[in-house]
């Protein structure tokens, strides 16, 4: 595997211990309420959502859909930015996300206006 002795011995004791994860820690994402398909969304609406991956070209935005929403970097501030890791991070809460264009199975979303 590529790790020594005692990498391997840590990793098989923290894996013993009953009950023990670390992501039970994490808060539970307040989504929209009652947002079950794209289909209810529209240009416009506000939804919240979490930064599930930073592309160079913009971030993806889950908002508690199938589907991902997408932030382009061009909707992340009204200066220009060089990267969208300059407003934005993985695993980031956005409480306010606005909807600025839907598609059969694309949504658009922007923050330029509310942050």
């Amino acid at each position: 595997m590529g790790i020594g002795e005692p990498t391997l011995r840590d990793i098989i004791k923290e894996l013993t211990k009953p009950g023990f994860d670390p992501r039970e820690e994490l808060p539970s994402i307040p989504f929209k309420q009652g947002l079950r398909d794209i289909d209810q969304l529209k240009e416009g609406s506000i939804v919240s959502g979490v930064v599930r991956n930073i592309a160079d070209f913009g971030a993806f935005v889950d908002i508690g859909l199938k589907n991902d929403g997408m932030i382009h970097i061009s909707e992340m501030s009204e200066k220009r930015i060089k990267h969208p890791l300059e407003v934005l991070s993985v695993n980031q809460y956005l409480a306010r996300v606005e909807i600025i264009s839907v598609d059969k199975d694309k949504v658009g979303l922007s923050i330029k206006s509310i942050v």
